[in-house]
């Protein structure tokens, strides 16, 4: 049992949550994830990426959006309450090293685990450009964090309520149309955010990694059920990855296998909506 210390809304459906897990906490790198079940009986297993971690306190902080019936049973608890089951720390670290100019964009909820991978890589020497995409100013998280660990941020917004107007892709073509042009990007968010950042990265021959957040049920490698197509072969996210080289990614097919179960997460999260409506 995982203790949840503090809980704390971020935004609209967004929770940071603040969780006792010491053996994670020692052994976690920038990048990687964890697997957790709000409960052993009816509760399914989830991936969620660390957002941050303290050592000294033996905590992980995780952020979650609530979108589906098994997140929204996760932030239903409150502080002090456990979560029933938490595997990790899984998946392969970012590589981090001395790089040169790193631009890093985050779209939506991807702007928290993008903050572990910002603190690595500017404390590996290299100038930090941060990129944070939401609809609404109401929806943009992290900036303080990310205020403090890089050198430049730069917020896009869908309606122009905060920041500048348009998607993450118009500063990153600007940057890469830089008479020096960065020497990596990163890219966390949506599939379809991160297709297009690799289409802009694509143009000007600078590379991107992306993090993927594909179906997962044991993470493992057991499964199979993130598999995805990169250069042209099947990998496994949990194990393989999370993070590829996104020319390497084929998104279209990653986006067609994650509506795999579409009809049944719609289900679920109706039948969690009715449960909560009874409960309040």
């Amino acid at each position: 049992m995982n203790k949840i210390l503090s809980k704390k809304q971020l935004s609209a459906d967004v929770y940071e949550m603040v969780v006792e897990a010491p053996l994670i906490a020692a052994k976690r790198r920038a990048g990687q994830f964890v697997i957790v079940m709000a409960d052993r009986d009816e509760g399914e297993r989830i991936p969620l990426t660390i957002a941050d971690a303290d050592q000294k306190a033996g905590t992980i902080t995780l952020v979650i959006q609530a979108v589906g019936a098994s997140t929204h049973k996760i932030v239903a608890k409150k502080a002090g309450d456990s979560l029933d089951a938490l595997l990790g720390p899984l998946g392969n670290p970012t590589h981090i090293e001395k790089f040169g100019t790193v631009v890093c964009v985050g779209g939506g909820i991807g702007v928290a685990p993008l903050y572990p991978i910002v603190e690595a890589m500017k404390a590996a020497g290299n100038k930090v450009i941060v990129i944070i995409g939401a609809r609404t100013k109401e929806l943009v998280i992290f900036e303080d964090r990310m205020r403090k660990a890089a050198d430049e941020v730069i917020i896009m917004t869908d309606d122009g309520s905060y920041g500048r107007q348009g998607m993450v892709t118009l500063p990153l073509k600007e940057l890469c149309e830089a008479l020096v042009k960065p020497d990596m990007t990163v890219a966390i968010g949506p599939p379809v955010m991160m297709k297009f950042c690799e289409k802009t990265t694509a143009e000007y021959e600078v590379p991107i990694m992306v993090s993927l957040n594909t179906i997962m049920i044991d993470g493992t490698g057991m499964c199979g059920g993130c598999r995805v197509n990169v250069g042209g072969e099947t990998k496994f996210v949990c194990v393989d990855g999370p993070e590829f080289d996104g020319h390497k990614v084929d998104f279209d097919n990653m986006m067609s296998r994650m509506k795999s179960y579409k009809n049944e997460e719609d289900a679920a999260h109706h039948k969690c909506h009715l449960l909560l409506e009874v409960e309040e």
